[in-house]
């Protein structure tokens, strides 16, 4: 099938496959480890400065410039081979060297990094790993005494990994030269493809780690903030039962409440949502480790189960108070817009119910006005009459008053049947 058929991101989707290769690393050698990140809206940074960092550092080793807009690449600098890459918060640098100073985690060894050039970077440091790779000793017992002796041993992990072929060593602290130490010891005859994917995983490891662990502040925070906002929320709710309780006045507290719910959901939201991400990428890279006790020695498994998780659920446990307290305050509204219909609903029938009084009073008094009207109109009729029929009375000699007497009763009546006639006239229309 000719190229032009094929879907037009087939070819860059296959090419990402293979755009991040795990570095193949010899022993003995060192490697230095770096991730920048911008302490705010990480995501949304220009990511042309972070390029142009990348492209300052390889100039000052006359190395070749990468592709406008890469996302990665890998180049010599001097003695180290370098692998850069662009994430979604922050940026990595991987440089690795042969050969071992005599002096361990010296800190020339980090000098790949300049200082001034490191100041200048877009963002804070976040993560420094100075890794010492060796040749494995033939006696274990000199490990040890290796590791007893660069480590902190309260908080030493020293364990097999990848099916013994490599001892890791560390106690993620951070050393007077700003680094995190770790060493491998790899039994010969393992290959640098396989160091170099340890390698890349306890840089990994790390880096997520340091990402994950950006939300317990956030989370901290927030539970502060929700210690105030709870007990607040209670009581409103708790005032709902009182029937002398505007409700208007607890609709505007309880707006401001669910308001800064709100806020605080959406300004949080991306940070725990990488947390939970960045937190399963450190899980995962700690079993692809695959390891093993190390001669009664603390494991990275139970180090990340004692003093990572506690961290990262306290992480999760702010996150599901907060959306708790959403749910809460919307059933809360929900209550309160339920018990505004109901006295609404009171306050429409009280209304109803006054104008089916108003309206019966308003047909007494129509009533009462026909029966005026009568009156009313039957006294000028009357009076019309008896001019019209005065002269015949004469002629037939009854006197006025007896033609007025029997004249009335006639005129009231047809006066009667006229209104009636009328009012049902308009009644039909």
């Amino acid at each position: 099938m000719p190229p032009e058929e094929d879907h037009p991101q087939r070819y860059p989707m296959v090419a990402e496959l293979h755009a991040r290769p795990f570095p193949k690393i010899s022993v003995p050698s060192h490697v230095v480890y770096l991730a920048v990140k911008e302490p705010v809206e990480a995501a949304a940074r220009p990511r042309e400065a972070d390029f142009a960092h990348l492209c300052d550092l390889l100039g000052r080793h006359g190395a070749p410039q990468p592709p406008l807009g890469a996302t990665h690449h890998a180049d010599g600098i001097g003695r180290y081979q370098l692998s850069w890459e662009s994430h979604t918060e922050f940026v990595s640098y991987l440089a690795q060297c042969d050969g071992v100073s005599s002096r361990p985690f010296d800190p020339a060894e980090t000098a790949v990094f300049p200082d001034d050039w490191l100041r200048a970077a877009p963002g804070k440091r976040l993560v420094a790993v100075h890794i010492r790779i060796e040749d494995m000793p033939e006696d274990p017992a000199q490990v040890t005494r290796l590791v007893d002796d660069w480590f902190v041993p309260e908080n030493l992990v020293c364990t097999w990994v990848v099916d013994e072929d490599i001892i890791l060593a560390g106690d993620f602290r951070i050393d007077p030269a700003g680094q995190m130490r770790f060493a491998l010891f790899v039994r010969p005859g393992t290959g640098p493809g396989r160091v170099g994917r340890v390698v890349q995983r306890i840089c990994d490891l790390e880096a997520y780690r340091a990402m994950s662990m950006l939300g317990l502040s956030r989370a901290r925070d927030l539970t502060g903030r929700l210690n105030s906002l709870d007990p607040a929320l209670s009581a409103l709710i708790a005032s709902m039962r009182d029937a002398d309780t505007a409700p208007e006045l607890v609709l505007n507290e309880l707006l401001d409440i669910s308001y800064e719910l709100e806020t605080l959901a959406m300004r949080l939201s991306f940070r725990f949502g990488a947390t939970r991400a960045y937190a399963a990428l450190v899980r995962e890279r700690v079993e692809i480790l695959r390891e093993t006790r190390f001669e009664g020695r603390q494991k990275l498994g139970e180090f990340i189960l004692r003093r990572y998780d506690p961290a990262i659920r306290t992480v999760f446990a702010a996150e599901g108070r907060l959306n708790a307290m959403l749910e809460r305050a919307s059933r809360a509204a929900e209550l309160l817009r339920t018990r505004v219909d109901v006295d609404r609903s009171a306050q429409n029938q009280k209304v109803l119910e006054n104008m089916d009084r108003r309206s019966d009073l308003q047909l007494r008094l129509q009533h009462t006005v026909e029966g005026l009207s009568v009156v009313a109109i039957s006294y000028y009729a009357v009076s019309l009459c008896g001019y019209l029929v005065y002269p015949l009375a004469r002629e037939l000699g009854v006197s006025k008053e007896m033609m007025i007497a029997g004249l009335t009763p006639l005129v009231v009546l047809a006066v009667w049947l006229m209104i009636r006639r009328i009012k049902r006239g308009m009644g039909a229309h």
